[in-house]
């Protein structure tokens, strides 16, 4: 509960443009940036850029769909080799195969981004009067220790003039650095915690301006630590093709049902009663520790909103009746 609270609080703090995070003491300060330094190091600058997505993807007479992608490294695919292995190439393909049409792929990311920096990302965007668009982003802001309020609350201004715009937006809310294995205690435990935190105010946040949100705890989280050799790249910082493919998977249900190309059934058979429904503090911290999870505004009895907030349904969409989502990254590209 006090979670809930924390992340609620964080998120009230956004929207008013207040709040931050706790002073942490002079010894702590002095240890955390003595090991950000090195893992700095170890890590070393980013070398190259990420490979060129834009495109057409899918076939089909039917009028395109208009996908775009903002954020940051993780966003635009930094690290990996081809088009098709990037986030945006990857969850273009998928949602030209569930769709049946055509997907023009617009990818406005750019490595090393931060949230101060999304406002220029949607003018861009919107030049291409995108149906849908992904967003993630956060992650830079947890390493160069912007407050968390200040964060969520140019998120939140992006993603409200994207909706505004009449685009579906889905964030892929801050993966969970703490496995990012360049960092040490204490330094990890601290970057889990902030990325955590983070990722749940994201949530209260995107949901409430009308967004839905993915956690992104898969793409840095539980699958990484348990095969980072496999899922990290050759910086153990950004993802392998395959880490990426493996947040696609994730991806590909939330944006393909804003789109109203993934069966919604289930929303009918949810109840208080099943844990599906809760307020949205308590399903954005849920969220943040299950990797996967979906999170989109709900009603209960015709009402938006309960004793302790807003109503929010989770899902875990891969598990659903639909074909299996990793079997479907196959198609060929046009270049724009």
């Amino acid at each position: 509960m006090g979670k809930a609270r924390a992340a609620r609080k964080l998120a009230a703090a956004a929207a008013v443009g207040g709040g931050g995070a706790g002073l942490l003491g002079g010894t702590l300060v002095a240890v955390l940036v003595a090991e950000a330094m090195l893992a700095k190091r170890t890590i070393g600058a980013p070398v190259g850029h990420p490979p060129f997505a834009d495109g057409r993807y899918g076939e089909g007479s039917s009028d395109p769909i208009s996908f775009a992608v903002l954020g940051d490294s993780t966003a635009c695919g930094f690290g990996v080799a081809t088009a098709d292995e990037t986030p945006g190439g990857l969850l273009a393909t998928g949602l030209a195969a569930l769709s049946a049409r055509p997907v023009d792929l617009r990818v406005v990311a750019v490595s090393g981004a931060e949230t101060d920096d999304l406002d220029r990302q949607v003018g861009l965007a919107l030049a291409a009067k995108p149906h849908v668009a992904l967003v993630i982003i956060g992650a830079n802001d947890v390493t160069h220790r912007t407050l968390p309020s200040e964060s969520v609350r140019l998120l939140v201004q992006g993603v409200r003039r994207l909706r505004d715009a009449g685009c579906e937006v889905v964030v892929g809310t801050c993966p969970d650095l703490g496995t990012v294995e360049p960092l040490a205690f204490p330094l990890r435990q601290l970057a889990r915690r902030w990325s955590q935190r983070l990722a749940a105010a994201q949530t209260i946040a995107c949901v409430e301006a009308g967004a839905r949100t993915v956690s992104l705890g898969s793409l840095l989280g539980p699958e990484f630590a348990a095969a980072p050799r496999e899922l990290f790249g050759p910086d153990r910082f950004h993802p392998s093709a395959t880490g990426y493919a493996s947040a696609a998977v994730a991806l590909l249900p939330s944006l393909a049902a804003a789109l109203g190309h993934w069966p919604e059934d289930e929303e009918g058979d949810v109840s208080l009663g099943d844990g599906q429904i809760l307020p949205i503090s308590f399903a954005a911290i849920r969220a943040a520790r299950d990797p996967g999870t979906e999170v989109a505004a709900a009603d209960v009895a015709g009402a938006e909103s309960g004793p302790r907030g807003r109503w929010a349904l989770l899902r875990q969409r891969r598990q659903s009746g639909a074909a299996p989502v990793d079997s479907i990254f196959s198609t060929e590209r046009e270049t724009a």
